[in-house]
């Protein structure tokens, strides 16, 4: 699984980004796993999966690496 920092949440709304190679990946709350959304935070390191979403590619299945 790919690796990355968390960029920006938008947690009044419910998503963020996560920085990725080459492009930054958004990411819907409904997608973390193992922990709440309003847990992470800006800097974390997390691991995930890329999903096609509706305006193209995006995080998915977004897990804390410890």
């Amino acid at each position: 699984m790919p690796e990355g920092k968390i960029k920006k949440l938008v947690s009044d709304r419910g998503f963020g980004f996560v920085e990725g190679n080459p492009n930054d990946l958004f990411f819907h709350h409904s997608e973390v796993q193992g922990l709440a959304f309003e847990e992470l935070q800006e800097g974390q390191l997390v691991e995930y999966e890329v999903g096609e979403g509706r305006k193209g590619p995006c995080a998915t299945t977004i897990r804390s690496v410890e």
